[in-house]
């Protein structure tokens, strides 16, 4: 009997990786992936796992902290992973430390399928294959801004307001929350309402800082606005946490990613009449202005430069693999996927509204994320009322312009 089963195993798995030989076209090579942590991303790691077979393995660490190692983890000689899931942001660090391969020539032997629209070309090459499209914009339910008589916000004053109104009539406490965890996002969420107020972040030309001024008062002040209308854990609050806050019926107005669309809209583990009321909308305008307070973004994957030709081969293919039609077929409210095969859902509503608004792009500046880093650090003493605001521009660009010296931006 013990034979019997293990010739079966062994048959079934000769199967499976003739299957995922033919399918993928890898004989050898080692995949290793690391991407932050949501199901789109999940998909599309699970769908390149199909790659794996004799003579190759893929493996993926899906880590919220990824930007906190990656450089680290690509460093060395062979990289730790052969490919990193990247955005507009988290490839800069990697490209300031030339730890990414150019991709042309895998484009051009196995890309043909690819849309002109993925190949992110930085200063004349293709660095990344990007697959979908992301934006932070408003989810809001229905059913409570009935009972207060209030339509969908178009502007942040018209989220406090609503927000005030569910609060005064006793419906919850706490009815607003966005992504104000003490680390990126909070760093983001200043990112969106300082370019929603019409803000720049550094003077023309020049990588000296431009945020201590009126915009940056009062995009701050905006802020401390919502986080009232918020949990006082609201510095605890990224995807994670927020998301099954509102399938507990908990919530009525939100800031999220895009992403987090189908599976809110889609109904699995919230509670009765939430996801039927659930309602994504373009991302808020503020102060009298009509831009959109978020950014636009892009995810892809890229390929270590520290890595063998065999590896990164193999990476590439395993990798169009993940992003095949066949992964959108299967997940095709996950995602504002960028392959023709998407056929766009409830779940876009947010991030098409929100681009189509006139959001801009997050800035792809290579001292742009040390200027992040200091908005993420000092933003939480001013939010806690125990720093002003003026005091607080003051501490970020005090922070950045150190750090940029240090890096030799300035």
């Amino acid at each position: 009997m013990k034979i019997s089963r293990t010739l079966a195993a062994s048959a079934a798995a000769a199967l499976m990786a003739t299957a995922a030989f033919a399918e993928c076209d890898i004989e050898n090579g080692r995949v290793n992936i690391l991407a932050n942590d949501f199901p789109a991303l999940r998909a599309i790691t699970e769908t390149a796992a199909e790659c794996a077979g004799d003579g190759v393995t893929v493996e993926a660490n899906h880590n919220k902290d990824f930007r906190t190692f990656h450089v680290q983890a690509l460093t060395p000689n062979p990289a730790e992973y052969t490919s990193v899931i990247v955005a507009n942001s988290s490839i800069v660090p990697l490209m300031n430390e030339g730890l990414l391969r150019p991709l042309d020539d895998l484009v051009e032997k196995y890309g043909q399928d690819l849309a002109r629209n993925q190949l992110i070309t930085i200063n004349g090459q293709v660095m990344a294959i990007a697959f979908m499209a992301n934006a932070q914009h408003l989810f809001v339910r229905q059913d409570i801004l009935d009972e207060v008589g209030k339509p969908v916000p178009t502007t942040w004053e018209e989220v406090v307001e609503t927000g005030q109104a569910i609060k005064d009539a006793g419906i919850m406490d706490h009815p607003f929350a966005f992504l104000s965890m003490s680390d990126w996002n909070l760093g983001e969420e200043f990112v969106n309402m300082y370019l929603g107020h019409g803000g720049e972040f550094f003077k023309p030309g020049t990588a000296e800082p431009s945020i201590n001024n009126e915009t940056g008062v009062a995009t701050l002040n905006m802020m401390k606005e919502l986080v009232s209308l918020s949990n006082p854990d609201f510095l605890t609050y990224n995807t994670a946490t927020v998301v099954p806050i509102w399938k507990s019926g908990n919530l009525a107005i939100a800031q999220l990613w895009g992403s987090s669309g189908g599976e809110l809209v889609g109904g699995e583990g919230s509670e009765p009449g939430v996801a039927e009321n659930t309602v994504l909308a373009a991302a808020p305008s503020v102060g009298g202005g009509s831009t959109p307070s978020s950014t636009l973004w892009w995810d892809g994957f890229t390929i270590a430069k520290n890595v063998s030709d065999e590896d990164a081969e193999a990476t590439f293919k395993a990798m169009v693999h993940g992003i095949s039609d066949k992964m959108v077929e299967a997940n095709n409210d996950a995602a504002v996927w960028l392959m023709e095969s998407y056929k766009p859902g409830p779940a876009a509503v947010g991030v098409a509204a929100t681009a189509q608004a006139g959001a801009k792009p997050y800035p792809m500046l290579p001292y742009m994320g040390l200027l992040h880093q200091a908005f993420q650090e000092e933003l939480p003493d001013f939010l806690q009322g125990s720093e002003s605001a003026e005091q607080t521009l003051q501490d970020i660009e005090a922070a950045y312009t150190t750090a940029a010296r240090e890096a030799g931006f300035l």
